[in-house]
């Protein structure tokens, strides 16, 4: 059995109730709207972009630098979404594309065999710009006819570094600043979709990253509309840095008690109310003190998945917003905009 069908017989059987573990959140109490806890099932194409660089060898690019193989990375990622979510998210990837070119930047550029790997040898500079051409790409595979056939939910794309492709970049109506501003050219698609953009160079703490932001956003997006009072998000990613004694769980870059960014390892031990997310709706105000002994000593991975897990995941509504955050993060057109 392929790992992707091991992956798939897993996460079938898996229901909200029993993926529950200790110390995850409770159904929600009388005090909120009745409502089911959403499972998110997105239909993923991915492409992998895998250019032959010696065509007397038939040699790819990913054999001569030996970076990490994009099936791998992927039922890594999806393992930990599932994990991270209590069951929620449930990744499908219906169909996988390997392209045998470099992708068209928006200048009209592309790469040879010889030029890429000079600028990653450091022999040339990289080129300029490095944006990819997000109408070509979108153009040549028809994303968005499949996207408005309603065949597929969202985009994955496996490159390399210079391949110009964003971290994540959304289309449709009504598509919003998702770590990088919308596709103009996507707007007439009925449907909103994310493009994530992924290096085989990285691992699959990036790929936690490269997420992590797009739920940034999009929870951003969530409750734009909110207070301050009733905004539970920019309660969630508070830190100590920027609100001292008040640190909650943090955001994808800042852990509680971090000075900078990327400051996961931090052994500074502050107060915060982290473990309390997991009783959300129904917060006891508990608190503790925490340094990165709390999420991993300062393992990208480690971090990004213990951030993950806080996500609220329970069900119904305060103030018109869902308590299971996970259904917006994977799934934008539950956003209202």
């Amino acid at each position: 059995m392929s790992l992707l069908n091991k992956l798939n017989a897993l996460i079938s059987g898996v229901t909200p109730a029993a993926s529950q573990t200790p110390g995850q959140p409770k159904p929600a109490t009388a005090s909120v709207l009745p409502e089911p806890v959403v499972i998110s099932s997105p239909r993923v194409l991915v492409f992998v972009y895998d250019p032959i660089i010696d065509p007397v060898s038939g040699k790819k690019l990913s054999q001569h630098t030996n970076w990490y193989r994009p099936a791998d990375l992927s039922a890594q990622f999806c393992a930990d979404l599932l994990e991270a979510s209590g069951g929620l998210a449930r990744y499908q990837i219906i169909k996988r594309i390997e392209i045998n070119e470099f992708p068209v930047k928006v200048d009209g550029f592309r790469y040879t065999p010889q030029a890429y790997l000079d600028v990653i040898n450091r022999v040339a500079p990289a080129h300029s710009p490095d944006t990819v051409n997000y109408q070509d790409f979108l153009d040549r595979y028809k994303i968005l006819q499949i996207v408005a056939n309603n065949q597929i939910d969202e985009v994955w794309i496996f490159g390399f570094p210079y391949a110009g492709f964003y971290e994540s970049i959304m289309g449709g109506t009504g598509a919003f600043f998702c770590n990088s501003a919308p596709l103009t050219g996507a707007m007439q698609c009925p449907r909103r979709f994310v493009i994530m953009g992924f290096s085989c160079e990285r691992g699959v703490g990036e790929m936690l990253e490269s997420f992590g932001h797009r739920a940034e956003f999009i929870m951003d997006k969530v409750y734009s509309g909110s207070s301050l009072q009733n905004n539970s998000w920019k309660k969630f990613v508070r830190y100590d840095k920027t609100s001292p004694g008040q640190a909650e769980v943090g955001s994808i870059h800042f852990a509680p008690n971090s000075d900078k960014d990327y400051d996961w390892g931090n052994t500074r031990f502050v107060s915060s109310h982290c473990d309390d997310w997991y009783n959300f709706p129904n917060f006891k105000g508990g608190v503790k003190q925490v340094n990165a002994a709390e999420w991993g000593g300062g393992e990208i991975r480690a971090h990004h998945k213990w951030w993950l897990k806080h996500f609220p995941k329970v069900g119904g509504r305060i103030n018109g917003i869902a308590n299971n955050w996970w259904q917006y993060i994977l799934d934008p057109n539950r956003v209202t905009v």
